[in-house]
């Protein structure tokens, strides 16, 4: 890995967060409504409160700024890694994310985990089958995954398993129990996307030359599936890596709602409902951050896993590097004859 190329994906990924925080900054701003009236008390009127006090909020958190330097105010304490203060908690921006994250980051690594597995059997369970009804009927189940509603699956899995079989609890974080259901719900779509991208891969994967060899050396298909076929197919699936982590960020919102959770899903439809405007750019910024830092791992670590890309690096690698020199041999090379000539010249003169 070059440090140019290495500079370049940095360099993309602090654009990805200023575009993050100048979107989410401006869409927060014209939102109809005034955070300080929505702080001081919901539903109250702007002649209910002391001026002074109301003039005192907006003056703290810019509010009575022209909208371009509260803007640069803004980007200027993101520079110097300041994401502010909440409107509605006055407390620390980093301290409420902190607070806030232990929750979302056992549910979303639980429902990643669930998601992983359940992908993988089901690629792997719609690709063994020889009848292609079979596989076909198989085939079709990431696309259900993938069309269900995450809130209507939530609501369904509490009305089975927490109300008419009280297995698990409806609501709350306190016990390991209480994680289960909000898992599977958000599980759900992220193991339909793995299976999709999976099942292709091992389409893409079952018709290459070493499957047939293996094949005719006596290896079984579910042998030659799991031991050959399938570590060629789960490459491809690292570099949605980034986008399961989205998913699940954005799944959470609903999910954490649906299961009463405490989390950053909740806290964001906290925010955005009280125009909690530093508290949801923080947020936002955040999860920017998470989805570029683990697209950079992803990047990096491929083409270790990769040997083929590996390889097709070293070589591109070494081109780029004997360029100048083999230009270099060229423009002499071809300057020799001109200087022979005019030597030539010079004798017969």
């Amino acid at each position: 890995m070059s440090p140019r190329y290495l500079a370049s994906r940095l360099a993309q990924g602090l654009l990805v967060l200023w575009i993050a925080f100048t979107l989410s900054f401006f869409l927060l701003y014209w939102l109809p409504g005034d955070p300080v009236i929505t702080m001081l008390g919901a539903g109250g009127e702007l002649q209910s409160f002391d001026p002074a006090e109301v003039a005192r909020l907006r003056a703290e958190f810019h509010l009575d700024e022209p909208l371009i330097i509260h803007y640069l105010l803004a980007l200027g304490d993101l520079v110097r890694f300041d994401l502010g203060t909440s409107i509605q908690a006055g407390t620390p921006v980093t301290e409420a994310i902190a607070a806030a994250l232990p929750s979302t980051l056992a549910l979303a690594a639980l429902a990643l985990a669930i998601a992983l597995v359940a992908g993988i059997v089901i690629a792997v369970a719609a690709t063994l089958p020889r009848r292609a009804w079979l596989r076909d009927i198989l085939a079709g189940l990431p696309g259900l995954g993938v069309a269900l509603p995450t809130f209507w699956v939530g609501l369904m899995l509490l009305q089975i398993f927490s109300f008419r079989l009280p297995l698990f609890p409806a609501v709350g974080t306190g016990t390991p129990a209480a994680v289960v259901l909000p898992a599977v719900t958000l599980a759900i779509p992220l193991s339909a996307i793995i299976a999709q991208v999976l099942f292709r891969s091992l389409q893409n994967a079952w018709v290459q030359p070493f499957v047939t060899t293996f094949h005719a050396s006596g290896y079984t298909r579910l042998r030659l599936l799991l031991r050959q076929a399938l570590p060629v197919a789960l490459l491809p699936t690292l570099t949605m890596g980034g986008v399961l982590l989205g998913q699940a960020l954005a799944g959470s919102v609903v999910v954490e709602n649906v299961f009463s959770r405490q989390g950053l899903g909740r806290l964001a439809q906290t925010a955005v409902t009280g125009q909690d405007i530093p508290l949801v750019q923080g947020i936002v910024l955040f999860a920017a951050a998470v989805f570029v830092l683990v697209n950079l791992v992803t990047d990096l670590a491929y083409p270790l896993l990769d040997p083929r890309l590996r390889a097709a690096t070293r070589t591109l690698e070494s081109r780029t590097a004997t360029a100048p020199a083999e230009a270099a041999d060229s423009e002499g090379g071809s300057a020799s004859p001109a200087a022979s000539t005019a030597r030539g010249e010079g004798v017969r003169a």
